[in-house]
């Protein structure tokens, strides 16, 4: 039987369960059979990824109090394998996905999801509003919260493994049936953390790795330890000042009770000499490191040079002289001569943004028969965090 170009339930379904189009074509009357969703092998360490995700709980916990102004606390995770459809029987019925893919260093699929009301909290929280709506605002709010938590894992992540290439993408945020929520096909790693946010505890926040990125990234810690004599986790004690006690089975009395104190194994003399035959190496000197306060610098030559290549790439700048929300059949009875209320004041500097982030502000001015905006107030980074509920 031909298609009439409909969807057929099978495929909606499928489509729903987040499988590729092209395995359904043997579902819309074509001669290829449906192709086999191969599971990835599960090839992750859970409890290397436990230990590493749960040393960065305080980190996160403190960056989200600053963020949010409120008293939070993240305790886990509880880390596990698990399948698209077990994984979907925990998840409530509305849930936030926030998709953070790692573009280097450990690329793969890396998703955060919230429940509706988690997210309604946290987008509250920092915007200082009550009953918030999940519209795109409430979901750059989620998103800028989940970059400050992926920053500081790449920072642990590259401090723990040596890998100075770890990059993600800039979170997307989106409020969608759990349904419909885009999850790594096969098996994947799921952190499961419990959130404290002010007086509301118990709150669910779950993190998932695809699973080459799992094992990518179990792998690269397991191997990060002291490499030693080139055995990982292997650990040699400092010889500077030799081995003297240590003896050989039957050689307790050779050279008057002097052990091992002389002899050269392969050549490294487990004596009093120190590694390397030279008998005047005093102890390492460990200093701590004094780093700058953060703060404005004065670029150097080298970072400007840095910054000069980029110099012709364009961007779009746009001026947003204000916002309103309407009801669809409000927007549907609109037509010709229709005024539409904005949220700004006569006289009220507008919004100037580039590439969709603010940037600045400005008021309306008028160059020969042109509109223009003259620039009045540059919005400082914390600042654009803090009042992101109201200018983003």
């Amino acid at each position: 039987m031909m298609s009439d170009g409909a969807l057929s339930q099978d495929e909606i379904d499928a489509l729903l369960a987040g499988v590729d189009s092209s395995s359904m074509a043997g579902l819309s009357g074509g001669s290829a059979a449906p192709a086999a969703v191969m599971s990835a092998p599960v090839n992750f360490d859970t409890t290397v990824l436990a230990g590493f995700f749960s040393s960065t709980t305080h980190a996160l916990s403190a960056n989200l109090s600053a963020l949010t102004g409120a008293q939070v606390q993240i305790a886990g995770p509880q880390v596990e394998s698990n399948t698209r459809d077990n994984f979907l029987g925990q998840l409530p019925d509305m849930v936030t996905v926030i998709t953070a893919n790692y573009t280097s260093g450990f690329p793969g699929e890396h998703i955060f999801l919230l429940p509706e009301e988690a997210a309604r909290t946290i987008a509250g929280m920092m915007t200082k509003e009550d009953n918030i709506q999940l519209d795109d605002m409430a979901m750059s709010v989620i998103g800028e919260v989940v970059s400050q938590m992926v920053g500081t894992q790449i920072t642990s992540l590259t401090d723990k493994t040596g890998n100075k290439s770890i990059a993600a993408s800039s979170p997307m945020a989106a409020n969608v049936p759990k349904a419909t929520a885009a999850l790594p096909a096969g098996d994947f790693a799921v952190m499961e953390y419990n959130l404290s946010l002010g007086d509301q505890v118990g709150i669910q926040m779950w993190e998932i790795l695809g699973a080459s990125v799992a094992g990518d990234i179990s792998n690269g810690l397991s191997g990060s330890g002291d490499m030693g004599m080139g055995m990982p986790g292997m650990s040699m004690p400092n010889m500077s000042a030799g081995m003297p006690g240590m003896q050989m089975p039957g050689m307790s009395n050779m050279d008057g009770g002097m052990g091992m104190q002389g002899m050269n194994m392969g050549g490294m003399n487990m004596g009093g000499m120190p590694m390397g035959g030279n008998p005047n190496l005093g102890p390492t000197n460990v200093q701590s490191v004094q780093f700058p306060n953060l703060g404005q610098q004065r670029l150097g030559p080298h970072e400007a040079g840095n910054i000069g290549l980029i110099m012709d790439v364009s961007m779009e700048m746009t001026v947003e002289l204000g916002r309103t929300r309407k009801l669809i059949k409000e927007i549907l009875g609109m037509g010709e001569g229709t005024i539409i209320e904005l949220d700004k004041l006569a006289g009220e500097p507008v919004d100037i943004l580039v590439n969709h982030k603010l940037i600045a502000k400005g008021e309306v001015v008028v160059i020969d028969e042109n509109f223009g905006v003259r620039v009045t107030e540059i919005v400082s980074p914390m600042e654009r965090i803090n009042d992101m509920g109201y200018n983003y």
